[in-house]
């Protein structure tokens, strides 16, 4: 049994990490020692190894936890996996396609400046953000 400072050093993961994924039902309930201390089985440590390896994918404590749910329920999760990865794939490429479409904004807007410093224009407070159409959303 494992103290919840020790589980939490071998999982590369922070106390208070062990504890909210305990709360949120990512791992089993501690054990209690006599003195109230968390009490944690070997075991618990290949989980949490996962609960981490699958945060720097990207994913929740939400959706990790489906995953753990299917695995103990004797499902194999890799299908969920692969659904949810293209999900984040799919929403990278979003936040991609409208970064590009700011940037382009942006640019637009600087070189608009510039042309409008050329000839002297000056704005009411500033030219810049003036001449810039605003996008509804």
């Amino acid at each position: 049994m494992l103290t919840v400072g020790r589980v939490a050093k071998q999982a590369g993961l922070s106390p208070k990490a062990v504890r909210l994924y305990e709360a949120n039902g990512l791992i089993d309930p501690a054990e209690r020692t006599a003195a109230g201390y968390r009490s944690y089985p070997e075991k618990a440590l290949p989980e949490l190894h996962f609960i981490r390896q699958a945060q720097a994918l990207g994913l929740s404590l939400k959706e990790i936890k489906r995953i753990l749910d299917l695995q103990r329920q004797g499902a194999q999760p890799c299908d969920l996996v692969t659904s949810l990865l293209d999900e984040h794939l799919a929403e990278i490429d979003r936040r991609i396609k409208d970064l590009q479409t700011l940037r382009e904004t942006l640019k637009s807007a600087r070189d608009r400046a510039d042309q409008a410093a050329d000839r002297g224009e000056p704005g009411v407070i500033c030219h810049i953000i003036e001449a810039t159409p605003a996008e509804t959303a």
